[in-house]
């Protein structure tokens, strides 16, 4: 394995272990983090979400697979499977990462997988029903970035 695969590595296997301050060394400072669900980020959110993400969670199992980097760019495919916090309901989810990397840490992480099936997953027939609508979608986002502002103030302060 390379410097870039050996990066992305780690940075699922912290994840798997729920260790968001390794997980977080990763990461450049300067961080842009993209998904379906919290859109764009940067820096400090990036870090916020994941240690909202990793302290809120109970059971957390991460697969990853096809861990592939080069010239400064990689990528894999993953499955995480969890419980959704709040509507206690579980979530396979499945996806592709694609990040680029500078000064020997990742810079740029986003990450694409269905909406759709999350929203199915996470809220059940209201998702399924609902899912794929930019209102319901848009709905999903404010309230998860609400989230996380809260939370960013309550913890991180």
């Amino acid at each position: 394995m390379n410097a870039e695969e050996q990066l992305i590595s780690a940075f699922y296997s912290n994840l798997q272990k729920r260790d968001y301050h390794r997980l977080l060394e990763c990461y450049h400072p300067d961080i842009f983090f993209y998904d379906p669900v919290f859109g764009n980020l940067e820096g400090r959110q990036v870090r916020g979400m994941w240690i909202m993400l990793l302290s809120t969670v109970g059971e957390l199992k991460v697969q990853r697979e096809g861990i592939e980097g080069a010239d400064g760019y990689g990528g894999c495919s993953w499955s995480v499977s969890y419980v959704f916090p709040p509507t206690k309901r579980k979530v396979v989810n499945k996806g592709k990462a694609h990040f680029a990397f500078s000064e020997g840490r990742i810079v740029e992480h986003q990450d694409d997988f269905p909406m759709w099936r999350w929203c199915t997953q996470a809220f059940g027939i209201k998702g399924l029903l609902l899912g794929w609508t930019p209102v319901f979608q848009n709905k999903v986002r404010r309230k998860v970035r609400m989230q996380l502002e809260r939370f960013m103030i309550r913890k991180m302060n």
